[in-house]
């Protein structure tokens, strides 16, 4: 936890905050080793970051001087993520590491190779999701929280969602066999596309492709879902 991150709950009178869940206290005891007078960094949820003293510290709560918090946190990527619906475990694992470098709007999506099972997973509650995105948050010392949306039926995004989603961006579907290397460097507003273990099958290709997307891939090698779109996310921005 390089982050201290603050809910809105936790701010009393803009000057204090108090924390009070466990995971936050047995981290502050356990691995800070916190100590009232500590000055840490802290952040508020879609609001500033900074250095803030630990006021006091019990098994109930931690008290923190919030006054000082005054920097912006790090740019987000200009990307809108759309990810086939991974295996859960791959889905807790790859929300924490596209929170940390940066992306703030997902959409998880339903494809012929997305198992029906994996709709029914727990780690799509909002609870889950919003745990695995606010650990993300604390690694990467950020405060803004992503979006996640579900888009369980394929035809009825391409055709009505997608449309309104490459409006100001370029769509890059990343997919081996495609033709194009991927980009590096680029600094416009782009959406990415990425395919379930096993990839797209060759209709949702085609659908993808009409729809605006431009093909393209990583090389020769077959990557998990969790490796691909963290090389992707570095190469391209």
């Amino acid at each position: 936890m390089n982050l201290i991150l603050l809910s809105p709950d936790d701010i009393e009178n803009h000057h204090l905050a108090r924390v009070r869940d466990p995971r936050r206290l047995a981290h502050l005891r356990e691995v800070h080793r916190a100590r009232s007078g500590d000055v840490m960094t802290l952040g508020i949820e879609n609001g500033a970051l900074g250095r803030g003293a630990l006021l006091s510290l019990d098994d109930r709560e931690a008290v923190f001087d919030i006054a000082g918090l005054d920097q912006a946190p790090p740019p987000p990527l200009p990307v809108h993520l759309v990810l086939a619906l991974p295996r859960p475990r791959m889905l807790a694992r790859t929300l924490e590491h596209v929170t940390a470098l940066g992306v703030k709007a997902l959409t998880l999506l339903n494809t012929r190779r997305v198992e029906k099972s994996y709709w029914q997973s727990p780690e799509l509650s909002e609870a889950k999701i919003r745990r695995h995105l606010v650990l993300g948050l604390e690694q990467a010392r950020d405060t803004r929280m992503p979006s996640v949306t579900l888009a369980k039926g394929f035809r009825p995004f391409v055709e009505d969602t997608l449309p309104g989603l490459l409006v100001g961006r370029q769509g890059l579907l990343a997919h081996p066999g495609m033709p194009d290397d991927c980009p590096r460097g680029i600094d416009r507003e782009t959406l990415l596309v990425v395919g379930p273990e096993g990839g797209f099958i060759p209709w949702e290709v085609e659908r993808l492709l009409e729809a605006g997307c431009r093909g393209i891939h990583l090389g020769p090698r077959i990557l998990r879902v969790e490796t691909a779109v963290t090389a992707l996310l570095a190469r391209l921005f």
